[in-house]
């Protein structure tokens, strides 16, 4: 073992321990870290401990990459550089996290026919012979259900802990939401009667679950298999183009479609729908009608005086 492969590793443990203490531990973490070695250790063999120049030749902006892209792969090495700055174990210079570029996506808008033919795919999804899909037929068609009905983000209904989920009082603890910030979600009772059923049904399965959805191995479903899982039911059923998120969008711009105009009752809806989909500010839930042109001009009509007062920035136009 080199130098510098020495050095790496024994910060990396550290930085590792210290995760897994702290409860932020996750796989990416691991994985990420991992690549970051096998760069240094394939471009800086000679070298004999973290330098300037490793950093700042791994941040640096691919040209198949987006701001945002590029963000989401330094941010673990970026956390990893300030564990070691904070306990003087490096001088390294943080790298700089690059402003995103807008989204230009506009997310799918749902007609009442195609979440019906979208449902009535999932209630109907084969089960999968690999070992990690073979709870697919119970597991999709509570999943997509609750993405649609509580606004959840994808990831959060991946991580769900099933100590996280309240029966008795129909509530969700989201512990690994958007910036790590813990919040709750209130459910319909429909929900909450779904919801244990599944558990029931999975607890028949596969005893002390650790998540709510949880593969056979104990582990959660990743991105790609809910994606993968969306798409299966999505195209059987439908020809226009959606993605899962869109659950969420939809869940937003439904709620405040559906609020009576008076002004103040509205604003405090929107301030609970706010805190109930895990933003830290309104102007987070405001993205979703400034991309609806039909709804943005029904909230501008309900709380334009009230919320220009709030957020001066919002431009109703765009």
């Amino acid at each position: 073992m080199t130098d510098l492969e020495k050095n790496l590793e024994e910060k990396i443990k550290l930085f590792l321990n210290y995760k897994t203490v702290s409860g932020g531990m996750n796989r990416v973490y691991i994985q990420t870290l991992r690549r970051f070695e096998k760069f240094c250790y394939e471009n800086f063999a000679a070298q004999k401990e973290l330098t300037q120049e490793m950093i700042d030749s791994w941040c640096q902006k691919k040209s198949s990459e987006l701001n945002g892209s590029r963000n989401t792969r330094i941010k673990v090495v970026r956390a990893f550089i300030k564990f070691l700055n904070q306990r003087a174990l490096s001088c390294i210079e943080l790298p700089v996290l690059l402003k995103s570029e807008k989204s230009k996506y506009i997310p799918h808008s749902f007609t009442e026919e195609e979440l019906k033919a979208f449902f009535f795919e999932c209630d109907h999804i084969c089960k999968d012979s690999r070992r990690f899909s073979n709870y697919k037929n119970l597991v999709v068609p509570v999943l997509f259900r609750l993405l649609y009905s509580s606004g959840i983000r994808t990831t959060e209904a991946r991580l769900l802990k099933r100590e996280d989920v309240d029966f008795e009082n129909g509530i969700l603890k989201i512990r690994k939401g958007k910036g790590s910030d813990k919040h709750y979600v209130a459910l319909h009772s429909s929900t909450v009667d779904m919801l244990k059923k599944y558990d029931f049904a999975m607890d028949k399965l596969k005893k002390n679950r650790t998540y709510f959805f949880e593969k056979s191995n104990g582990s959660f479903f990743d991105t790609s298999w809910l994606s993968r899982c969306f798409r299966e039911c999505w195209y059987r059923a439908n020809k226009t183009s959606a993605v899962p998120y869109d659950l969420r969008h939809n869940y937003a711009t439904t709620n405040i479609n559906s609020w009576e105009t008076d002004s103040f009752e509205f604003n405090d809806k929107l301030f609970f729908l706010s805190k109930s989909m895990g933003h830290k500010k309104l102007v987070s839930t405001l993205y979703y009608y400034s991309i609806v042109p039909r709804l943005s001009e029904t909230i501008k009509d309900k709380t334009e005086s009230d919320l220009n007062e709030i957020i001066k920035e919002v431009n109703y136009e765009e």
